[in-house]
């Protein structure tokens, strides 16, 4: 009996250890994709195009992490070959398909109302789980994303003088169901595929699809060696074009897949919706742009609505496996 107590309470300490450390590098990577938008501003400022940014950003990201990515794989090279469909489809609808889509929203509607339509991803994530697998939400799951829907439209501020397009509104919801892709396939731990090795796969083949996309004409490029200025700062314009390589793709996508795989892709997607409140943050710090009560409070029923999420998720059942009784397995075969 003390040996299956010592048993649950060890599974129960790691399976919170890991709970921890998921909801950890899920608000790692919300924060570094929310620094995107401000540091993006900088170059947008001086001429940049958003394609050729957002390109510049992926292509960055892919060399660096293309090396690590292979290391990891530790000569299992099959992994590739297996995965190959599931790389491109990550690639395709995660990385390029989310930011080409959002990109042409936005060149409809407002970016607020973009980015709430791009935010119903984690309804999304709970409609396909409870379809294809089953997972019915709880009702304290959907408390918890009503709060934090709610808390969304505070954030974003489009209740007064919000400007829907038709248009604008399918490409905001395809750019939804690329990161809805995103949050599903940066949890699914049975393709075997280490963590980083996704995110460099997936950055390669979006990267490789934006550059096409503006070699062809598709996405404007646009470029200019003129300083960014943040808040009265002026700084090289290469600095923000590293910062958003590094910090807002490559560890943002490294923690997102590394935070869902410890999380599940439910969970990490409602953590995924502090990307907005971070970005309003980042705004205010390198643009001096000051978020208004309205959205601070927002902020605040999202990570309520986060919270209630959490406890939705509830505990699965522990197996502890019984220990033999030594003096059956001493007693002689009859």
């Amino acid at each position: 009996m003390g040996v299956k107590r010592l048993t649950h309470d060890t599974t129960t300490h790691d399976a919170t250890s890991r709970t921890a450390a998921g909801l950890l590098l899920a608000v790692a990577s919300a924060t570094s994709f929310g620094l995107s938008g401000a540091l993006a501003r900088g170059l947008l400022d001086t001429g940049w195009s958003a394609g050729a940014t957002v390109a510049l950003r992926i292509g960055i990201a892919a060399l660096v992490l293309v090396v690590p990515g292979a290391l990891a794989l530790r000569g299992q090279w099959h992994l590739l070959r297996t995965n190959a469909g599931l790389i491109g489809i990550y690639g395709i609808g995660a990385v390029a398909g989310a930011q080409l889509c959002f990109f042409y929203a936005v060149t409809y509607m407002q970016v607020s109302v973009a980015l709430l339509l791009e935010y119903t991803a984690p309804v999304a994530v709970v409609v396909w789980l409870w379809l294809r697998h089953g997972q019915r939400p709880s009702r304290l799951t959907l408390v918890g994303g009503a709060i934090a829907a709610a808390g969304l439209v505070l954030v974003l501020d489009v209740v007064s003088g919000a400007d829907l397009s038709t248009v604008g509104v399918l490409w905001a919801l395809a750019a939804m169901l690329g990161v809805t892709t995103y949050f599903i396939i940066s949890a699914d731990e049975g393709n075997g595929l280490p963590g980083i090795s996704l995110a460099a796969g997936g950055l390669v083949v979006g990267g490789a699809i934006l550059l096409a996309a503006g070699a062809s004409g598709i996405l404007p490029f646009h470029a200019s060696s003129a300083d960014a200025v943040y808040d009265g700062r002026t700084v090289a314009w290469w600095i923000p074009v590293v910062a958003l390589g590094l910090v807002t793709a490559a560890f943002s996508y490294v923690t997102g897949i590394a935070a869902g795989r410890r999380l599940g892709s439910r969970l990490a997607s409602f953590v995924a919706l502090g990307e907005v409140l971070a970005a309003v943050v980042w705004a205010w710090l390198l643009l001096g742009e000051l978020p208004r009560p309205v959205q601070l409070a927002g902020g605040l029923l999202v990570l309520a609505g986060v919270v209630v999420v959490k406890l939705g998720e509830g505990r699965a059942p522990l197996l502890v496996e019984p220990v033999p009784d030594a003096r059956v397995s001493e007693r002689p075969a009859a």
